[in-house]
């Protein structure tokens, strides 16, 4: 009896396994995205964020989701990844939001404004401060929706042609700047503009800019700034923690199950962990090649410093008078500032400083 209960119960499983193996397949559906990076090839680190974070996709999912990422040309310029999304062309971009102010200003506040935060800070604030709820209430205008992927950690000035003595240094300089840092440099004279990153070194190298800033040393190296501009300055006070983002149709997104959508928000926490270390790593080495090239490091003179924070200023209270949503994010920011740089000086400040002077020794 037992083992015709034993055969019984297993042909009853065997004819179940059938019906429980398509259901699972269901599950795991087939899908193809196509992304556009706002960064070329050559830079392995930012533009290797969005490859992580497709790899990290594909392995969640046994390769179920495909995303295809695209270097800037390869389907629209580095500029206009966000409206590849908008309208449908992509599914999703791997872009700073700052490219965009001039859609909305709100969205300078999603990748970091001038004097604002670090990139914990940012991080933070988008998840625990509003900052969320704010940019993307702003990204769905737009018929997309982002997830942070990827930060660079403060940044460098970036490469002049000539040396910065004092304010009258800026009057006319022709200056590649993305975001709102250009804006605030504008009201002390210089001349911004915005170049997609690979355009940048043929317009150093011809003269139609004066003076360009990237990311760090690492690709400021690769893009070769050196060879055509040997004033190396920092820091980049409009950076402070600039945060990239998978920008994300609200079509493709609403179409995901629930559970491609969580792998999607954590492979883009992953990613972001992962290009942020990577750049830790790589820009001390990137720093001292370039030092032994010949780039002339130097600090912004603090003229220089205090003048952009009175400008940054006074182009934030302009800007709140005409963007309630700007003005509700900026407020949101200048807040959770305030509050947190208390228990930096106290805690983080305090160890580095020590910790710098250790190595002076």
């Amino acid at each position: 009896m037992k083992r015709r209960d034993f055969l019984k119960t297993g042909a009853l499983a065997a004819a179940a396994t059938p019906v429980a193996m398509p259901a699972l397949a269901q599950s795991q559906p087939e899908v193809k995205w196509r992304l556009t990076s706002s960064f070329p090839k050559s830079l392995d680190t930012i533009y290797g964020t969005a490859q992580q974070f497709s790899k990290y996709v594909s392995e969640a999912t046994d390769g179920k989701f495909d995303i295809q990422v695209f270097a800037p040309g390869e389907i629209v310029p580095g500029l206009q990844a966000l409206d590849a999304v908008s309208s449908g062309t992509v599914e999703c971009a791997h872009s700073p939001t700052y490219f965009y102010i001039g859609k909305d200003p709100t969205l300078g506040l999603g990748t970091g404004i001038p004097f604002g935060l670090n990139a914990r800070q940012q991080h933070s604030w988008w998840y625990f401060g509003g900052g969320e709820q704010i940019v993307n209430g702003v990204l769905d205008r737009f018929n997309a929706y982002s997830i942070p992927c990827g930060n660079s950690g403060c940044q460098m000035g970036g490469f002049f042609r000539k040396e910065l003595t004092g304010l009258d240094d800026l009057k006319g300089l022709k200056f590649r700047i993305g975001g709102m840092g250009g804006a605030v440099l504008a009201k002390l004279g210089v001349v911004p503009t915005q170049i997609a990153p690979g355009d940048v070194y043929p317009a150093l190298e011809r003269g139609t800019i004066d003076a360009a800033e990237f990311v760090g040393p690492y690709d400021d190296e690769k893009l070769g700034f050196i060879r055509v501009a040997k004033y190396y300055y920092y820091p980049g006070w409009w950076e402070g923690g600039a945060m990239l983002h998978l920008i994300i149709g609200k079509e493709a997104w609403a179409k995901l199950p629930k559970h491609y959508q969580a792998i999607v928000q954590n492979a883009c926490e992953a990613a972001n962990n992962w290009m942020l270390a990577k750049y830790d790593f790589v820009n001390p080495g990137g720093l001292r090649r370039l030092v032994a090239q010949g780039a002339q490091l130097k600090a912004f003179p603090l003229p220089v410093m205090e003048a952009a924070l009175k400008a940054a200023e006074e182009y934030y209270a302009e800007t709140s008078a005409k963007s309630p949503d700007f003005k509700k994010g900026y407020d949101s920011m200048v807040a959770f500032r305030g509050e947190n740089l208390l228990w930096w000086q106290v805690a983080e400040l305090s160890y580095d400083s020590f910790m710098n002077r250790l190595k002076a020794r």
